[in-house]
C-alpha cells in the first residue's frame, strides 16, 4: 500500500485504531468483563493480546512523534488491564490529532534505533510504507487472531469496519 499524504496516513491509523477499540469491546463483552483475555497468546513464544495492543499503538504513536520532531517513545508492553488498553488507544489517537506538518515531512529521513547499536535510516515515505504500516497491520491482525482463537465471535466484518461507509444496498 502506498500512502499519499500525511492526512491519509492519519486517517488510516485512526480508522484502524477504532477497529481495535471495537475488537476490544467485543472481547470484553464475550469474557463478561474478565480481563483474562489480555494474557492470551497464539503460541508460547508469541506475545500476549495486551502487548499486541501496545505494539499496534506504537506504530501510529511513533509516526506522530516523528512528525512533531520528537523521539520515538514506545508504550509499556505490559497491558494487564482493559483500562490501560483503552488508554493506549486513546492517547495514540490524540497524538495523531496533534500532527501539524506538511506532506514534505515524508521526504525527510527517519531513524529507527534497533538493538545492539544498530539503526535503520530511510526516507519518511519508506518509513511509513515499509516499516510502520506493515508492523501496524502485523500486530493488529495478531490481536484479531488471538481473539478468534480465544472464541470471541468476530469475523471479517469486524476487522473491515472502515468499509462500512461504502456499503450500499443493491
Amino acid at each position: 500500500m502506498q500512502t499519499q499524504d500525511i492526512d491519509a496516513i492519519v486517517t488510516l491509523f485512526q480508522s484502524r485504531l477504532t477497529t481495535l477499540e471495537h475488537l476490544l469491546k467485543l472481547a470484553r463483552e464475550h469474557f463478561s468483563g474478565s480481563e483474562s483475555f489480555l494474557h492470551k497468546r497464539i503460541a508460547t513464544d508469541m506475545l500476549p493480546f495486551g502487548t499486541q495492543i501496545a505494539f499496534t499503538c506504537n506504530q501510529p504513536r511513533n509516526f506522530a512523534l516523528w512528525c512533531n520532531g520528537k523521539s520515538m517513545d514506545n508504550l509499556d508492553p505490559e497491558v494487564a488491564s482493559l483500562d490501560r488498553a483503552y488508554k493506549h488507544i486513546a492517547s495514540t489517537k490524540e497524538l495523531l490529532l496533534e500532527i501539524k506538518v506538511e506532506d514534505k515531512k515524508l521526504e525527510e529521513l527517519a531513524r529507527i534505533d534497533l538493538e545492539q547499536s544498530l539503526y535503520l535510516e530511510m526516507p519518511g515515505r519508506t518509513y511509513v510504507n515499509d516499516f510502520l504500516i506493515p508492523n501496524f497491520y502485523f500486530h493488529l491482525v495478531t490481536a484479531y487472531d488471538i481473539l478468534r482463537m480465544a472464541g470471541v465471535p468476530i469475523g471479517k466484518r469486524d476487522y473491515m469496519m472502515h468499509l462500512v461507509p461504502f456499503v450500499r444496498e443493491a
